[in-house]
């Protein structure tokens, strides 16, 4: 898991580095879908951890919210 989230997290630097500089917000869906991984990914670490706390439930849930609302986007 800890290479998903380093490989996650280059992706949406790149997205993210690429969007910065071009100005292109065409990108915007691809590095929130990849953001949403990333913290589902985090999420899902932290709870396999045995640490239970609030920040593993609040990432599994931010994650949800934002993948349910890319792929709407993507839907229309």
């Amino acid at each position: 898991m800890n290479i998903a989230r380093i490989i996650l997290g280059i992706i949406v630097f790149a997205l993210s580095a690429t969007q910065l500089i071009t100005g292109n917000d065409k990108l915007l869906p691809y590095s929130m879908f990849f953001l949403g991984l990333m913290m589902l990914v985090i999420g899902i670490t932290d709870l396999q951890k045995d640490r239970k706390g609030f920040v593993g439930y609040m990432c599994l849930v931010v994650s949800l919210l934002v993948l349910f609302t890319v792929i709407l986007s993507f839907l229309i």
